[in-house]
């Protein structure tokens, strides 16, 4: 068998694995080795140690335990409850009140933390007792509480994006910029769609009962600036100073950390057994993501020696396609592949199988990265795996999986025309960094 052929079967083998539900990262690294060592020998070995020590050295990749840890303490420190408060104060009179607030809160919440899954139930928690007391769609309520904790994957600073840089070989600071427009024009999106359909259907959100509004105008600014000012110092801190060179990416992210803990303290909220949940909580999920990725940094060196990533370049870039056409094929893929993996496993195994393709056809690698992320922001919305669905239905169990799944849909919709705005206007990614950075 050739080596290229072999590569096939080991990429084939790869995914039977894991479809199977074997763990991924030891998966790729048990497959790198056995066909690696059929194809090249025992020098695999050495390869492996090589791959390993070199991802060890990323130093942008120290932040992503830092932005973990920062989100972490953020939903544990009681300051989403705040904002979330003050915005249902405020827009209390207002048809779907609380669908705007869910949103806002949920946009803010991402810009401060960068992580996926906990938004949703943190947000699922306030909100949902609310709305079904107001009498609110449970269809519409599970789908804004859903797609607005899923924009955390999307809007910097993103851990994912952290995660991709030095993988496209782009420079993270450019890519949180580039992912600035798109992820506030799919919040935008979001916002319009829930205002337009509660102002044509007043019944799937009213306003608010008089006991939840606020006495006065003064009591709900003033719960409102409680809440927004503290997340937006935190933002200043972390995001801007990145995004406007006044640190790294880690360094930024060392900052957010220390200062979620700070606002965490004031608020008092946060005790030393929220601490070390949110310690043993990030100890977690980095070993997973950074373990991951050393992993899959293994098997992409033996594919590409074995010789089956150039063939498969070749294979593509083939096809009697256009290159856009090449790409929306590319964009299929890595959509259903988020339905049974996590964004991880997608961005550390195929992410650099697809990049040289893209690069090859003449587009720039830091648009095809941020499509990347918003496709796999809409594969968290898609049923039936959609993960999305199941952290809401554990804080509200009231919710019937099949409303849920419903409510999603319609977002993934939405998804997709954002997805679509980014694929035909790639200004929308390249304007602002091209702008900042030259």
């Amino acid at each position: 068998m050739s080596p290229e052929l072999l590569g096939i079967l080991l990429l084939a083998v790869l995914l039977t694995s894991i479809f199977l539900g074997f763990p991924i990262s030891f998966t790729l690294i048990i497959c790198a080795l056995v066909f690696g060592y059929i194809g090249f020998g025992d020098i695999v070995f050495s390869l492996m140690v090589m791959q390993a020590y070199g991802f060890m050295q990323e130093e942008v990749l120290a932040a992503v335990p830092l932005f973990i840890f920062m989100g972490y303490l953020l939903e544990r420190a009681g300051l989403m409850d705040r904002l979330f408060r003050g915005f249902q104060l405020i827009m209390g009179p207002v048809r779907g009140s609380l669908y705007l607030a869910v949103l806002v809160v949920s946009t803010i919440f991402a810009m401060a933390t960068g992580i996926i899954g906990a938004p949703v139930a943190v947000i699922g928690l306030m909100a949902t007792p609310l709305m079904i007391k107001s009498g609110y769609d449970v269809r519409l309520s599970a789908g804004v509480i859903t797609a607005g904790g899923c924009l955390g994957i999307l809007i910097p600073p993103s851990v994912m994006l952290v995660v991709m840089g030095p993988i496209a070989n782009v420079s993270v600071v450019r890519l949180m910029a580039a992912a600035v427009f798109p992820g506030v024009l799919l919040a935008g999106i979001y916002i319009a769609y829930t205002m337009i359909r509660c102002y044509m259907r007043p019944e799937l959100g009213p306003p608010l009962p008089l006991e939840e509004r606020a006495k006065s105008f003064f009591q709900a600014f003033g719960e409102l600036a409680k809440g927004v000012v503290p997340p937006l110092i935190l933002i200043m801190a972390c995001l801007g100073s990145i995004l406007f060179g006044l640190a790294t990416p880690t360094e930024g992210a060392a900052m957010g950390a220390l200062g979620a803990l700070v606002l965490g303290l004031i608020n008092r909220k946060l005790d030393w057994g929220k601490i070390k949940d949110s310690t043993w909580s990030t100890v977690e999920i980095s070993s997973m993501v950074l373990f991951l990725g050393m992993a899959a940094n293994v098997y992409g060196a033996v594919f590409t020696r074995l010789g089956t990533s150039d063939m498969l370049i070749r294979g593509l870039l083939s096809l009697p396609l256009p290159p856009i056409g090449v790409v929306i094929v590319l964009m299929g893929i890595i959509f259903l592949l988020g339905w049974p993996l996590e964004w991880p496993a997608i961005v550390f195994i195929f992410l650099p199988m697809f990049l040289p393709v893209v690069t090859k056809l003449g587009f720039d690698p830091m648009w095809f990265c941020i499509l990347v992320a918003v496709n796999l922001q809409t594969a968290f919305l898609s049923p039936p795996v959609a993960v999305a669905a199941y952290y809401l239905k554990g804080v509200a169990p009231s919710y019937e999986l099949w409303d849920i799944y419903a409510g999603m849909v319609q977002f993934m919709v939405l998804q997709l025309v954002g997805l679509a705005a980014v694929f035909f206007f790639p200004s929308l990614v390249l304007w602002l960094p091209k702008v900042m950075f030259g």
